[in-house]
């Protein structure tokens, strides 16, 4: 089947997902600048969480773009991944209404450590398909991705072991990573377009 119905649904549910993180900021109840202060972590999560669905977003839509059709076993993927991203406003609340404590915290990065396994199982399942060559061609060894998990799992270890704001940071430092625009895509696609351009000239 053809690849926009899967992409409008997973675009209308991450839509959703951010909606959900927001409506979970609470307006400071005294109208100072002290009191919107004590609003900085709430946002500050907020802000986290928005970017990691951003990436995936991002990452999703370059994903498919390269995707002509896709299977059962690419929707039910697709699902487990929406699946694991859906729950990232419950993570997200419970980390920033427990100030960061240590299990609130770990569990935040076995969230985004299953996210990105499910991601990665979504890629897997494209290029096993039909079709796959291409994102396959486009993605070379995808060196970034089969790190991100042990990133994560680093995270997790010192947000449980040692301190949570350390796990944070690696959290943090994994978002700026993915922040970085990953052109393979647009490399691939810029390139074969330029060579069909070529072959009909």
């Amino acid at each position: 089947m053809p690849t926009s119905r899967l992409e409008a649904f997973s675009d209308g549910v991450l839509a959703i997902i951010i909606t959900i993180m927001v409506l979970e900021l609470h307006a400071p109840e005294e109208p100072t600048l002290h009191a919107l202060a004590r609003t900085a972590t709430g946002f500050s999560t907020y802000a986290l969480s928005f970017v990691y669905v951003g990436i995936y977003w991002n990452n999703h839509h370059h994903m498919f773009a390269l995707t002509e059709r896709v299977s059962g076993g690419v929707l039910w993927a697709n699902l487990h991944l929406l699946f694991w991203l859906s729950l990232f406003p419950f993570t997200t609340a419970w980390m920033d209404e427990t100030k960061f404590a240590e299990v609130p915290t770990a569990v935040y990065g076995v969230n985004l450590l299953l996210a990105a396994i499910a991601f990665y199982v979504v890629q897997r399942s494209i290029i096993r398909g039909a079709g796959g060559t291409a994102l396959q061609e486009a993605l070379g060894r995808d060196l970034k991705g089969k790190l991100s998990p042990a990133v994560y799992v680093t995270g997790i270890v010192l947000a449980f072991i040692v301190a949570p704001w350390l796990g944070m940071v690696v959290f943090v430092v994994a978002a700026l990573v993915w922040l970085v625009p990953d052109r393979r895509v647009e490399r691939y696609v810029t390139a074969h377009s330029s060579g069909t351009a070529g072959t009909a000239s």
